[in-house]
């Protein structure tokens, strides 16, 4: 009996040192692994912009090289494009009519044409003169009884017809006096200013066959060759705004732990092995596809990732676009 018990003891002791040593190598694991800092890397991004081609053209010259640093007025290109020579020919051709359309209304007619018109006028006058005479002598005559009234009836009719006649070349000697109505003028006025504005708009489309920097920065990719065919609103060169880099991070919602808009922190550049502060300036959600999910039932949920962005508080040099930056 003393020796069942003693080994009772013997197994219980064992199993409370298993337990002590196990209870030790959790406590060690807690302390030395559970507290490590949690690494959250992210990449420096830069903000760019594209320099595209209005027109349909061909590229003719490229003044620049993928790493260049442009100003702003800097020539980039030169395109070609033939057929604004041709359109803006038509335009100027049509500018020319209008605007000749539009003199001869407002000049009038010429003093050969008014000078006709009056003859004319004259000359209808003087037949209707000579036709109220004879009609006046034929009413007289049948007054008189001499003279049937199918004659004095005729002569009415040419006396009528010769006064219609006078008042239609006076009508057109005035027409030539006076010259195009205002409406007319105003049409023909329409006509050149529409034209023009056509041409207006082919020196528009001309200017931008010559590419120029609006914006400082760096060319980081040139997409044509020279001689290749551009269509409307084809890129050509993409340049970065080097003045303008941020730290993009994807971050889970349970790691921004309050982290808010003009929040700072510090980051590591394994490029530099330095560190920088850096100023949030955007905190925007992913969206349902950067959702984390729950691989377990017990206690976890679904968690949201957002995009971070934040800006070193003062300029580094050398930093540049792709770089990591690592936050603990």
């Amino acid at each position: 009996m003393t020796k069942a018990k003693a080994k009772n003891n013997s197994v219980l002791i064992a199993l409370g040192a298993f337990v002590f040593v196990v209870f030790i190598v959790g406590m060690i694991g807690y302390f030395a692994i559970g507290r490590d800092a949690e690494i959250i890397q992210g990449q420096i991004d830069v903000e760019e912009y594209r320099v595209s081609s209005k027109v349909p053209s061909r590229v003719l010259h490229i003044y620049v090289k993928e790493g260049d640093y442009v100003n702003v007025g800097d020539t980039l290109a030169i395109l070609e494009a033939p057929e604004l020579t041709a359109k803006a020919t038509q335009a100027q051709g049509a500018i020319d009519a209008a605007t000749a359309l539009s003199n001869m209304a407002n000049n009038g007619a010429r003093k050969e044409q008014i000078q006709g018109a009056y003859e004319l006028w004259q000359q209808a006058k003087a037949a209707k003169e000579i036709a109220e005479k004879s009609y006046n002598r034929v009413q007289r005559l049948f007054d008189e009884g001499v003279m049937t009234a199918q004659k004095r009836d005729e002569a009415f009719a040419m006396y009528k017809a010769s006064e219609a006649q006078e008042k239609a070349a006076k009508s057109q000697y005035d027409m030539a006096v006076n010259g195009a109505r205002a409406e007319e003028k105003a049409a023909a006025q329409g006509q050149v200013k529409a034209f023009s504005g056509q041409m207006d708009e082919v020196k528009v489309y001309e200017k931008e066959t010559i590419q120029i920097a609006p914006i400082a920065g760096e060319v980081s990719t040139i997409y044509p060759k020279v001689g290749e065919l551009l269509g409307s609103g084809s890129p050509i060169m993409t340049i970065s705004i080097m003045d303008d880099l941020w730290g993009a991070f994807n971050m889970r919602e349970d790691q921004l732990k309050g982290l808010k808009k003009g929040d700072t922190f510090t980051a590591y550049l394994p490029a530099f092995d330095k560190e920088i502060e850096m100023k949030v300036s955007s905190i925007k959600d992913q969206g349902s596809y950067a959702t984390w999910k729950a691989t377990k039932s017990n206690g976890q949920f679904d968690m949201k990732t957002f995009e971070v962005k934040a800006r070193p508080t003062k300029k580094f040099d050398g930093l540049r676009p792709g770089m990591s930056v690592i936050v603990k």
